[in-house]
């Protein structure tokens, strides 16, 4: 299908994209990076044609290969845009691979036995899918950002300032990156846990039914609420770094009870 060769050509320039921001951060050289955007553009453009090519398949965000793929575009888009403002090499160089897992993981879901549910298909389905993806991607953004201010701040504190490091950007403005990715992750989040309620409501009667990707999604949202709140009251730096890897883990934990077997279907977040 057109859909598989265009997923599985971009599979390969995300590939071709990591390698060249891994080689743009140890050769310091600028060649590289080039290189690197312009496979992920082009990654980027493969995916879109790929999603669009497989809407008119039957493309119906009911799946685990709709959402993973989604997921992987959403987490690509984040990136470029935030690439249009900032040098940011080294968030490229975690995006690429994590993109290309997703895509693989798509590519191999793609059979279609795994569908989420007909009890689903309602309008509430892409109302819920789209802010929370969105929002689950710019999160990811937020957690590469916080591990690569806990690296940073691992070298200076050991003064082992190398050329790499040298590359990287400030702390501070690591860590007033990743409170933006978590303020509008976090708010889309919040939109897609509302939707989500109201499609299981439609779908199963009731707005709330405690199944793990729930409490799990839960527990996340609460983790993100109580570090934007002690952030507003100066909770910044290395402890909000580590608190944002710990609501990516419980996101993660969420997706993967949703696509791989906790839940009857229930919506995410």
């Amino acid at each position: 299908m057109v859909a598989l060769v265009l997923f599985a050509s971009s599979m390969a320039l995300y590939l071709v994209a990591a390698a060249g921001f891994v080689s743009h951060l140890t050769m310091l050289r600028d060649a590289p990076r080039r290189v690197a955007l312009g496979a992920l553009g082009l990654a980027f453009a493969m995916t879109t044609a790929g999603l669009l090519a497989h809407g008119f398949e039957g493309f119906a965000l009911r799946s685990s290969h709709d959402q993973l793929a989604l997921l992987a575009w959403f987490l690509v888009a984040v990136y470029l845009l935030l690439q249009l403002r900032y040098r940011l090499a080294v968030v490229g160089a975690l995006v690429s691979p994590l993109a290309f897992l997703l895509t693989l993981s798509a590519y191999v879901a793609y059979a279609g036995a795994d569908d989420l549910g007909g009890s689903l298909a309602s309008a509430w389905l892409p109302a819920h899918v789209a802010p929370a993806f969105l929002g689950y991607a710019i999160l990811v953004v937020a957690s590469c950002l916080s591990l690569i201010y806990l690296l940073q701040e691992r070298q200076l504190k050991a003064k082992k300032i190398t050329g790499l490091a040298r590359r990287l950007p400030s702390l501070e403005t690591l860590d007033d990156l990743s409170y933006r990715c978590v303020a509008w992750g976090f708010a889309l989040f919040t939109i897609g846990i509302i939707t989500g309620s109201i499609l299981a409501k439609v779908a199963w009667g009731t707005f709330w039914s405690w199944e793990p990707v729930q409490i799990l999604s839960l527990l996340a949202w609460l983790l993100y609420a109580l570090l934007l709140q002690s952030r507003s009251s100066g909770w910044r730096g290395r402890r909000a770094a580590t608190l944002t890897l710990a609501g990516f883990v419980l996101l993660v934990v969420s997706f993967l009870s949703l696509n791989f077997g906790f839940s009857h279907g229930s919506a995410v977040g």
